[in-house]
């Protein structure tokens, strides 16, 4: 006898979430729900830093992490509009983020087409992605979501920087900073839990977005002179004027950590750093990775405990 079949009925989104900050947002950055959304778009990994930050006037609904780039997700629990356009172009700008998830009830033609034209006519390594949310259910079952990916990068630079990827992967030297990086992590997690360090992937540096718009923190591998460098990286339309009310505080911080800094300004990329460096540090010599890994380490901690609670009090 065959057995009965159920029948799928989409709902409204607001029979699950009434409000979209209120309930939606903090519903979407637990971590397993942002596994659903990763899964759907094909990234490794999705990490949520901070949830209602600030840019500008406005507030971007969460800023993420990759595990090497800034994400940044707007959420809208209604058709798409022009004015949620303008503000993920904003807040890309303002915060300096790689990937632009959009997510939206439905998606309207000219939006759709907007997003499809950034992705076209933008940097390989900016990506904007329109995700539509739909809620279904089966008879009396609990309500499940669904995402729909709606626009995303072009298949060919997708496969482009795959092809990249696994060349770059099967170079010695490439698999040296995989390892490093993943023994890093590994140690971070145990002596250093409130620096969540993300995804280890094969490049020279390892970035750690702080949960305060335009800040991270970057570890560097210079393989011309053979040395390691830690640092705090600003960047967005606010960077110098972040910068300047650090350096103004420069005594009193590098009291508070204990050793000098390397403030370093690039005013034309809109990057700025403050940054300790370890000399004399070969990858290639393995046998010392322990004794960079605690460096490295120390002065993440040292630097998370100074640098954090000045970062964040910034106006």
């Amino acid at each position: 006898m065959r057995k009965p079949l159920g029948r799928l009925t989409r709902l409204s989104l607001r029979d699950a979430w009434r409000h979209e900050s209120g309930e939606f947002t903090p519903w979407l950055a637990e971590p397993e729900n942002l596994a659903l959304l990763a899964e759907a778009l094909g990234l490794e990994d999705l990490v949520c830093v901070a949830t209602e930050t600030q840019v500008g006037d406005f507030k971007v609904d969460l800023l993420c992490t990759d595990g090497a780039d800034q994400v940044i997700i707007e959420n809208q629990l209604a058709p798409t509009n022009h004015g949620h356009l303008g503000q993920i172009l904003t807040y890309a700008a303002g915060v300096g983020a790689k990937k632009v998830i959009w997510i939206a009830e439905s998606f309207r033609p000219e939006h759709a087409a907007a997003l499809q034209f950034l992705n076209e006519n933008t940097s390989e390594d900016l990506g904007f992605f329109g995700v539509q949310v739909e809620l279904w259910q089966i008879g009396d079952s609990p309500p499940a979501p669904k995402f729909e990916v709606v626009v995303e990068p072009n298949d060919w630079v997708r496969a482009g920087r795959e092809q990249a990827r696994a060349a770059a992967d099967a170079s010695p030297g490439r698999r040296l900073q995989q390892g490093f990086w993943t023994a890093l992590v590994e140690k971070a997690a145990k002596e250093a839990p409130k620096i969540r360090l993300g995804t280890p992937r094969p490049r020279p540096w390892f970035r750690c977005p702080l949960p305060r718009v335009g800040f991270a923190w970057s570890v560097r591998i210079h393989g011309r002179d053979s040395s390691l460098d830690v640092g705090l990286v600003i960047r967005g339309t606010d960077a110098a004027r972040h910068f300047a009310a650090l350096a103004a505080r420069r005594a009193e911080i590098e009291r508070g950590l204990g050793f000098d800094l390397e403030w370093q300004e690039s005013p034309d990329a809109g990057r700025y750093r403050l940054a300790s460096t370890l000399e004399d540090a070969p990858l290639e010599d393995e046998s010392r990775w322990g004794e960079y890994l605690d460096w490295i380490v120390r002065r993440l901690a040292k630097m998370d405990e100074v640098l954090r609670p000045v970062v964040m009090s910034l106006p």
